[in-house]
């Protein structure tokens, strides 16, 4: 028995020092990148690992001692990366319980997995929740005809069904204002850009996208990913409106990617001091963490946030509601980017080779 703990020990000591080492690593392949996924289920393996070196009693042996500080600094390196994203931490958006209804936009983001045919499930959430925007992912043809149910609330619509798990649909009971569809980086993965009419008149603009993930069966670097993520963070960094970017942004909240997206962009993330809302993968529970996401300007409070029961997909659908601040009620906590992130931006944009900059 105490031999099958050591090698446990041995095992989680090497994955929790790697996994550090791998961050730091300004390298795009994706069996580097993957290491930014699970930061919660790293810290559960360094804490496994820490009570095994003390458990029954902590060994003065200079190796044990080594291998004993290592975890222990891999410990607080992955519970500095999530602690923003807990209970414990400031919170990012701050909540307004007063409702406004002519001022206030309702989101549901939901990646469908193209294969699953449980589109009724993905139906009666639309109908409880009643948004005022939703997001489709991975939608098909398949998905588009049998969401044409749901058109007759939502008029405005915006529908590119793609057999490669990128197609995209957007349904709105708002008016939708210069709506366009890009290609940003490659030719075959599509985004949306467009201005929202809010009741009271008032226009928002905001940007729906699904960027490929770094992986062994998509890409295997994130380069693609990461040039979509920061050339769309370069666009919305001095808006003329109110701005939403949302979608399955294949990355996590906490990743060099992001963060630097959230710097350029000075976007603000309403999951900040209120939890993880892990979309993915809703079908194992042991490999969750958040990949979609809403972001938004200043310009928005929070009503409400939630991730939303299960549709057979392999992401759980998150819904979000906002409402707009006062005019005279705006901050500005821009933060200016370090030599070194903008030569990053700049060199990952420049290698991906986009089709486009400006959106």
């Amino acid at each position: 028995m105490e031999l099958v703990l050591n090698i446990l020990k041995i095992i989680l000591s090497i994955i929790c020092v790697f996994a550090v080492l791998a961050s730091k690593l300004k390298l795009s392949n994706w069996w580097i990148r993957v290491f930014d996924f699970p930061r919660i289920q790293l810290l559960i393996m360094a804490t496994l690992a820490v009570a095994l070196y003390v458990f029954p009693y902590l060994s003065f042996e200079a190796l044990n001692i080594t291998g004993f500080l290592l975890v222990v600094f891999s410990w607080f390196y992955q519970a500095r990366k999530i602690f923003p994203y807990t209970l414990m931490a400031k919170k990012e958006v701050k909540k307004d319980k007063k409702a406004s209804p002519e001022n206030e936009i309702g989101i549901l983001v939901s990646n469908v997995l193209t294969p699953n045919r449980h589109v009724e499930k993905l139906i009666n959430l639309v109908k409880k929740e009643k948004p005022n925007l939703v997001l489709t992912l991975e939608s098909d043809k398949w998905w588009e005809d049998q969401l044409q149910v749901i058109e007759k609330d939502y008029k405005y619509q915006v529908k590119i069904p793609l057999d490669n798990l990128y197609g995209m649909h957007l349904y709105s009971n708002l008016e939708l204002e210069n709506t366009k569809v890009h290609y940003l980086v490659e030719d075959d993965i599509p985004s949306i850009h467009s201005s929202v009419i809010l009741p009271s008149g008032k226009a928002i603009q905001i940007h729906c996208i699904h960027p490929e993930p770094p992986s062994p069966t998509e890409s295997d670097t994130s380069l693609s990913r990461d040039a979509e993520l920061l050339i769309v963070g370069e666009n919305v960094k001095d808006p003329g409106l109110p701005t939403l970017v949302f979608g399955d942004l294949n990355d996590v909240a906490w990743s060099r990617t992001t963060r630097l997206f959230q710097k350029i962009s000075g976007l603000l993330d309403p999951r900040k001091g209120r939890g993880f809302f892990n979309t993915y993968n809703a079908k194992y529970f042991p490999f969750r963490w958040p990949l979609d996401h809403i972001f938004h300007t200043e310009d928005f409070l929070l009503r409400e946030i939630k991730r939303l029961p299960s549709i057979s997909s392999d992401h759980f659908p998150i819904y979000i509601k906002l409402k707009l601040k006062p005019e005279n009620d705006q901050d500005d906590k821009k933060e200016a980017l370090e030599e070194d992130e903008k030569d990053w931006k700049e060199e990952t944009i420049d290698k991906a080779n986009p089709n486009i900059l400006t959106i």
